[in-house]
């Protein structure tokens, strides 16, 4: 109970320490995070329409490789982007390796099977509804596209918590791909992992701590943009 309470008092310390190592920490989860969900929105709200509404041969076969991705073990992501972008692999000569960069790209693979799956869900028993509707208005094909956005924006939206959700609280794949390198690549999740090895609970319960407020107020505000449309 002491540990839980010194955490609770080296959480608030933290906020208000301006320690230039601490908020990079916090910063950088962010940054992260964000960018890994905004770049899987871009790609899986479209694809989980299309395969949504559209019928074509293996689909059942791609439905099944979707729903099977929404479960991969990060850490089995982070090794093979570690192994593409390692100095001997594939795209090694790129250099991103032990960079936010490849961070990025492992939390993408993790997140966009993710937010395709529910937006397929919704699409799936909203989608020809959404469609009748567009052609009985006499909507081409860009605007039955915007409707059906509109119509199944809580469907996307859950998809965009629950796919940063995944992000934010990512620690296996970031780990492998990033390295956890102090003022480089390390994030709060990693962070908290390295701790809890040393022994130094406390603070490791009052980094957490500061990863669920940030949760919390990014999550709420989230909320409140969906509300507002």
């Amino acid at each position: 109970m002491e540990a839980i309470l010194d955490g609770f008092k080296k959480a608030i310390e933290l906020l208000f320490s301006l320690d230039a190592e601490i908020y990079h920490i916090i910063l950088l989860s962010i940054f992260v995070s964000l960018a890994s969900t905004l770049i899987s929105t871009l790609f899986a709200v479209p694809i989980g329409i299309i395969v949504g509404t559209k019928n074509f041969p293996l689909k059942r076969l791609v439905v099944r490789f979707i729903y099977t991705m929404m479960s991969l073990p990060p850490v089995i992501v982070g090794l093979v982007v570690f192994l593409f972008i390692a100095r001997r692999g594939p795209f090694g000569y790129l250099g991103i390796v032990f960079t936010p960069t490849a961070m990025i790209i492992a939390q993408i693979i993790l997140v966009t099977p993710i937010i395709t799956g529910i937006v397929y869900n919704g699409t799936k028993e909203k989608g020809e509804e959404i469609k009748r509707l567009a052609k009985t208005l006499g909507a081409n094909r860009l605007e039955t596209l915007f409707l059906l956005i509109k119509e199944l924006r809580i469907n996307i939206f859950t998809g965009i918590v629950s796919g940063y959700g995944r992000a934010i609280s990512e620690v296996g794949a970031v780990m492998i791909v990033g390295g956890n390198i102090r003022g480089h690549t390390r994030v709060m999740t990693t962070a908290i992992a390295m701790l809890r090895n040393q022994g130094d609970y406390a603070m490791a319960i009052a980094i957490g701590l500061v990863l669920l407020f940030l949760s919390f107020i990014i999550n709420s505000l989230l909320y409140n943009f969906q509300q507002g449309d």
